[in-house]
C-alpha cells in the first residue's frame, strides 16, 4: 500500500476582490483536486481555506507516488506482421519502432478475432512533489477571472499580485517554481497585528498557527460564523436584532481576516426616512449591519465588522459614525426633493430615457403595458382602473432623485411616492411587487394588481426582444429572458391566474406592432416561455416523462398545464396506473399503424363480444360523469376515475382480438379503442408515461 501524506498549497497575495474570493476559492480547490485525478491522484479528505490575501488548500491522505501502471498497446495482427517465410513485415517494423524496441521484442496477445503483435511496459509511478506545482499553476491560471493584472516587470498574470507561496508535503518543502515565485514552507499572518513570516513545520498545522500566532481566521466557514455571532450578539446588547443578509455577510468575511464586530448609532431623526434607504446605505455602500427591532422596524445603531482588535475601539467606533453621517443626509435631502413633485409628473422625463433602441422609451413601453394590464384586469374581473394607472406610473420613481443614488431601491421608492401622492394601496403596492420575483427563490406578488402589473411587463418585455431577434443564444441572455420566462410561469401556476399564454402575447403584439413585426415572433415567444416549465417542475422533482405526457396536448395556460401535471403525478401512485399507461402506449400503437379511417363513433349493432361491450358501457359512462369535471379542470378526480377502467380495459385485450378479417368489426374496435384514448386525452398521453 501507497505512503499517504498531507499536502498544503497556499497562494498569498495582496487583498482580493471581495466578491470573488469564494468562488475563486471553490475553483482553486476544484482545479487542485482535477489536476490530481489526472495524474491518477487523490486524497482522502480536502479542505479548503479563503481569506482576503490568500487562496489555500489541504489534502489530507495522499499518496507519495504515483501507482505503477503497465501500459499495453496494440500492434497489427500476426498474420499482416510476417510474411510466409516469418520476415517481418513493413507494418510490424514500424510499430517496433514506434515503441523503441526491436520486433523480437514485441508480446503476442490472442483474442476472439485472432492473435496480435503488442508492446507492454512497466512505467513506474512518479513521486507526487514532482507534479504538484504544474497542478497548482495549471489551477491558478484557469480560475474565473474576468480581468487580470499585471505587476513589476514580470508578465505574470492573476486577478492580483502574488507575494509568496506555500508547497508543503507532511514535514517536506517542495522547492518549486508557481507563476515566478519559489514556493517555500512559510506563511505570513495578519497585515498589522503579525506581518512576520511564520514557519511551517507540518502541512496540518497551518490553520492553527495562522489563528493562534498570525491573527488570521484561515477557513472563509469559520470566519463567517464568527462575523455572524459577534455580529449577533452586539445587537442583541444593543436591545434588538441584526439583520444579515447573505450575500452582505460573504462579502463582510470576505474583507477581514480577523474580525472584530464594533456598533455604532446615528442621529434617530433620520428614522423619518424610508428606512430601506437607510439599510440600503448601511449595506451597499458602508458594508454595515442594520440593527432592528422585533417586529423589523430600524433602530438608530448598526454594526460594523473591523479588521483589527483596536486598542481604541470607541475611535473606530466615531470613525464609522463621522462616514456614515454624510451619507445618511444625501438621503434625508433626496427624499424631501422627491417630496416637491408628484410621482406621475416624472412620466415626461420617461419620454428621454430608451427601453431599447428599437422598442422605444420607457415612457412607450409603459403606455404598452398599461393596455395590456388593462386588459388581463378584465379578463380576471379585476380592479381595470388600478392595473392602468399602475403601469402608466409603474417606472417614474426611475427618475427620481433617491434611485438615482440608490438603483436597488426602484419600485420601492415608487410605493412610497405613491402612498404619499394619495394613490390607491393596490397601485403603491404595485409599485413595488411589479419586480417579483426577482430571483428563484423570491416570492410572486402578494397583491392581484401587482401579479397583473409583473406579468404584462414581462410579457411586453420577451415578446418585444423576441420581435426584434435578440433572443438568448447559450449563455449569453442581456436582457435576462429566461428569468422573464421563468417569471411569467410562476405568475400564472402560483398566482393562480386563468389565462390563456398565446392570447397574451397575441393581445401584446398590437401594443408593439407599430414599432415592429411582433406578430411573427408570438410562437417563438411562447415556446421561450413553455421550454421552461422543464426547468420549472426539474426543481420540484416532477419527472420529464410526465411533462412529455401533459405537453403533448397542448395546454396553453400554465395554469391549466400544472393542474395536469399534478393530477398525472398523483395518478402514477395508483395501481392501476402503470398497466393503464401501458394499454394506452399499446392503444396508440395500433392506432397508429392502422390505414383506414377510423369513426368517430363505435356502431353499438357491430359490438359481439360481451368484454367489448363491457369496455363500450364502462366508456360510455366515464363520459357521462367526467364532462364536468374536464370543465372544471378537476383532473386528479377525472384521473382516478377512469383508473376504474383497468378491469374492462384488461378483459378486452385479453379475450378481443382487434385486428380481425373482419374489416368492419375491426374498423368498430379501433373506433372503440379510440373513443377510450380520448377520454385520457382529455388530461394527457399516457402512453408517453416510462
Amino acid at each position: 500500500m501507497a505512503n499517504l501524506n498531507d499536502l498544503l498549497i497556499e497562494i498569498g497575495t495582496e487583498e482580493l476582490p471581495p466578491k470573488a474570493l469564494l468562488s475563486l476559492s471553490n475553483a482553486f480547490t476544484a482545479g487542485v483536486i482535477s489536476g490530481l485525478k489526472s495524474a491518477s491522484l487523490s486524497a482522502q479528505a480536502v479542505s479548503s481555506f479563503a481569506a482576503p490575501r490568500r487562496l489555500a488548500v489541504l489534502l489530507n491522505g495522499l499518496p507519495e507516488y504515483q501507482a505503477d501502471q503497465l501500459m499495453e498497446r496494440k500492434g497489427p495482427a500476426v498474420q499482416a506482421a510476417f510474411d510466409d517465410e516469418g520476415n517481418p513485415s513493413k507494418a510490424a517494423q514500424g510499430f517496433a519502432r514506434s515503441c523503441g524496441v526491436a520486433v523480437d521484442a514485441l508480446d503476442r496477445i490472442k483474442t476472439d478475432k485472432g492473435e496480435w503483435l503488442a508492446f507492454k511496459k512497466d512505467i513506474k509511478g512518479k513521486a507526487s512533489r514532482d507534479l504538484i506545482a504544474d497542478i497548482v499553476s495549471q489551477s491558478l491560471q484557469a480560475l474565473p477571472i474576468p480581468k487580470r493584472m499585471r505587476w513589476g516587470a514580470g508578465d505574470i498574470e492573476f486577478v492580483r499580485p502574488l507575494h509568496w507561496v506555500v508547497m508543503l508535503f507532511g514535514s517536506e518543502v517542495i522547492y518549486q517554481q508557481v507563476f515566478g515565485i519559489q514556493a517555500g514552507g512559510q506563511t505570513y499572518g495578519h497585515r498589522f497585528h503579525a506581518p512576520q513570516a511564520f514557519p511551517l513545520t507540518h502541512a496540518t498545522e497551518y490553520a492553527n498557527v495562522l489563528e493562534q500566532q498570525g491573527y488570521v481566521i484561515a477557513s472563509f466557514k469559520q470566519r463567517r460564523e464568527k462575523v455572524r455571532q459577534q455580529t449577533e450578539a452586539a445587537a442583541i446588547a444593543l436591545g434588538g436584532l441584526a439583520q444579515i443578509d447573505a450575500d452582505l455577510l460573504d462579502e463582510v468575511t470576505a474583507l477581514v481576516e480577523w474580525p472584530i464586530a464594533v456598533s455604532g448609532s446615528f442621529d434617530a431623526a433620520f428614522l423619518e426616512i424610508p428606512q430601506e434607504c437607510l439599510i440600503s446605505s448601511m449595506q451597499d455602500h458602508q458594508k454595515y449591519f442594520p440593527v432592528v427591532d422585533q417586529k423589523g422596524a430600524l433602530l438608530p445603531y448598526f454594526i460594523t465588522i473591523a479588521n483589527i482588535d483596536s486598542k481604541n475601539p470607541d475611535a473606530v467606533r466615531e470613525g464609522n459614525e463621522r462616514v456614515i453621517r454624510p451619507r445618511f443626509s444625501d438621503a434625508a435631502f433626496f427624499w424631501q426633493q422627491d417630496g416637491n413633485v408628484s410621482l406621475a409628473s416624472h412620466r415626461e422625463a420617461t419620454k428621454k430615457i430608451f427601453f431599447q433602441q428599437k422598442l422605444g422609451t420607457l415612457f412607450e413601453k409603459t403606455e404598452r403595458v398599461a393596455r395590456l394590464s388593462k386588459t388581463i384586469a378584465q379578463q380576471l374581473g379585476a380592479n381595470t382602473d388600478d392595473a392602468h394607472r399602475a403601469a402608466l406610473l409603474s417606472k417614474c420613481d426611475l427618475m427620481s432623485h433617491m434611485v438615482g443614488e440608490f438603483a436597488e431601491l426602484q419600485g420601492i421608492m415608487g410605493r412610497y411616492y405613491a402612498q404619499r401622492d394619495g394613490e390607491t394601496d393596490a397601485v403603491a403596492d404595485a409599485m413595488q411587487q411589479q419586480y417579483q420575483p426577482a430571483f428563484a427563490d423570491d416570492v410572486i406578488p402578494a397583491s392581484t394588481t401587482g401579479k397583473i402589473l409583473s406579468l404584462a411587463d414581462r410579457l411586453d418585455t420577451l415578446l418585444g426582444i423576441f420581435a426584434i431577434g435578440l433572443k438568448p443564444t447559450g449563455s449569453k441572455d442581456p436582457y435576462a429572458l429566461r428569468r422573464a420566462a421563468i417569471g411569467v410561469l410562476r405568475l400564472l401556476i402560483e398566482g393562480e391566474l386563468s389565462l390563456d399564454l398565446k392570447q397574451l402575447l397575441t393581445t401584446a403584439a398590437k401594443g408593439l406592432n407599430n414599432k415592429v413585426d411582433a406578430d411573427q415572433a408570438i410562437d417563438t415567444t411562447l415556446a421561450f416561455i413553455l421550454e421552461r416549465l422543464r426547468a420549472y417542475y426539474k426543481d420540484q422533482g416532477i419527472s420529464s416523462d410526465v411533462i412529455d405526457a401533459v405537453a403533448s396536448v397542448n395546454p396553453l395556460s400554465p395554469l391549466d398545464f400544472d393542474q395536469r401535471v399534478k393530477a398525472v403525478t398523483q395518478f402514477r401512485q395508483l395501481a392501476a396506473a402503470e398497466p393503464l399507461a401501458a394499454a394506452n402506449k399499446r392503444i396508440g400503437n395500433i392506432l397508429k399503424k392502422s390505414k383506414v379511417t377510423i369513426p368517430d363513433k363505435v356502431n353499438t349493432q357491430l359490438l359481439i363480444e360481451d368484454q367489448e361491450k363491457a369496455l363500450y358501457h364502462s366508456i360510455q359512462a366515464q363520459q357521462q360523469a367526467l364532462g364536468s369535471r374536464f370543465a372544471k379542470a378537476q383532473y386528479t378526480e377525472a384521473l382516478s376515475s377512469l383508473a376504474t377502467l383497468r378491469p374492462s380495459v384488461d378483459d378486452f385485450f385479453d379475450h378481443v382480438m382487434v385486428m380481425v378479417e373482419d374489416e368492419s368489426l375491426k374498423i368498430n374496435r379501433l373506433a372503440l379503442l379510440k373513443e377510450m384514448q380520448g377520454l385520457f386525452l382529455h388530461i394527457a398521453d399516457l402512453s408517453l408515461l416510462q
